[in-house]
């Protein structure tokens, strides 16, 4: 079992960035491929960024290509998600996932264990 945990969250405007941070207290993921995932108000879950456990990242969804970065410090045990150039339809709870897979994937039936979310609300 792998505990996830996000944060980073919160409210911000239009154009301002934010960092999310995912964590595994007492659990090493350095072989398990991650990704970022969101769920917008009254819609369904959707893909955001992934990245193997080497650290090459899968191609981002459309809507956040070249405004959102993933990482990952294995040392340190952390997932990032870079976001900048915030718009308010980026609103949503960001999921941080962990697949078995190394590959990670674009879908959310590749992961295995899921974070509780963290919100991310973009005023206009």
């Amino acid at each position: 079992q792998v505990h996830l945990v996000e944060s980073g969250g919160g409210l911000v405007q239009a154009g301002d960035s934010l960092r999310l941070s995912c964590t595994a207290p007492g659990r090493t993921f350095s072989y398990f491929g991650m990704g970022w995932f969101r769920q917008p108000p009254g819609k369904e879950r959707e893909f955001v960024a992934a990245i193997t456990w080497i650290g090459d990242s899968l191609p981002y969804a459309d809507s956040v290509e070249g405004r959102f970065t993933i990482s990952r410090n294995n040392a340190k045990n952390t997932l990032y998600l870079q976001m900048t150039s915030l718009k308010p339809e980026d609103t949503a709870i960001y999921y941080c996932a962990a697949s078995t897979s190394r590959w990670a994937g674009t879908r959310s039936n590749d992961y295995d264990y899921w974070g509780q979310g963290t919100q991310v609300t973009v005023s206009s």
